[in-house]
């Protein structure tokens, strides 16, 4: 299994450095700079850590889904159920087994989604950050749509005809602060610190970011996968404050090679606090092992991070639902 695994860090990380032209980078005009060593220096040293399982909730099934009392439910990983009351939305749905383009390799879940698609009431909007299998799955995106035929689907830039090569229509493509209005929504998407890839030769040919929701009551926002930066001090000058903000904890470990591109748990709370966010709720953590950091390390680093910069950071549960005012 060592080697199976290593295999699939060498195919699908190696993206990371491959030689081919940067079509997209950051705000800071950078892009990810490591190199096939700094690959083989942490792939083929790394010890995974031990696969302890979150708790997941059942909260979900005692509520009405279609409700117009809004609310939001972690599934998973990047995955987030957010109803406004108008409006269901679906921020970065991956129901797949793996993280992957293949179904026997590649990062495979260690605890399942809190919510089947089957059980998801009807979307309206389905927002994606960007395009790493961990966040953008084919299998998914092609049963809500056949599920949701209504369904608008809005993706980074360059990512529009992936989703209509699988035979998704309604799809809009976005670049950084560009935004639209739909079922009473606005929705914008903004900067993140982090790239893009879904094969050996497409590195930062399309687009990444966060996603910025606005209704007549509140704001909401995705952070998608990202380094810390000075986006989200920018998204607040441009945007405002953020009532509810999802923000990713995990997969940081080795500093060395990730700190560019995925934040740890107190960066996470620096975000929070550059958008002044009313609650925020972790996210990309305990679902997929990526990195070496061990599982539940990010969640008690959070909590530490949050009390001692005394703001409301949760971390939900699986399948809770999350009533917001």
């Amino acid at each position: 299994m060592r080697i199976i695994f290593l295999s699939f860090v060498m195919i699908c990380l190696v993206s990371m450095i491959a030689c081919t032209p940067s079509r997209h980078s950051n705000s800071d005009g950078k892009t990810n700079d490591k190199s096939l060593g700094d690959l083989l220096k942490w792939g083929l040293g790394r010890e995974r850590p031990a696969p302890v399982k979150i708790d997941l909730s059942s909260d979900y099934r005692n509520y009405n889904l279609d409700s117009t009392a809004p609310y939001l439910i972690w599934i998973g990983h990047a995955t987030f159920l957010l109803n406004t009351g108008d409006s269901r939305i679906l921020f970065d749905p991956v129901f797949s087994d793996r993280a992957s383009p293949f179904s026997i390799v590649g990062p495979k879940r260690i605890i399942p989604p809190a919510m089947e698609i089957s059980e998801l009431p009807k979307v309206d909007i389905v927002l994606i950050s960007h395009n790493h299998y961990d966040h953008l799955d084919r299998r998914s995106l092609i049963e809500i749509k056949k599920a949701n035929p209504e369904a608008k689907f809005l993706v980074p830039q360059g990512d529009k005809a992936l989703l209509t090569g699988m035979g998704i229509e309604n799809v809009f493509e976005f670049n950084w602060w560009e935004s639209i209005s739909m079922r009473k929504l606005e929705l914008t998407f903004t900067p993140a610190q982090h790239w893009s890839s879904r094969s050996l030769f497409d590195r930062n040919h399309s687009l990444w970011g966060s996603w910025f929701v606005r209704d007549d009551n509140n704001t909401f926002f995705h952070a998608g996968d990202t380094g810390y930066s000075r986006d989200f001090v920018e998204i607040r000058k441009k945007l405002g404050d953020v009532d509810y903000a999802m923000i990713p904890i995990g997969a940081y470990d080795p500093r060395w090679f990730m700190s560019y591109q995925h934040v740890n748990p107190e960066e996470a709370v620096s975000i929070a606090k550059d958008m002044a966010a009313g609650v925020s709720f972790g996210m990309h953590w305990g679902t997929f092992i990526l990195t070496d950091e061990p599982i539940m390390e990010p969640k008690q680093r959070l909590e530490k991070a949050a009390r001692e910069g005394d703001i409301d950071f949760r971390v939900p549960v699986p399948g809770a639902v999350n009533r917001i005012d």
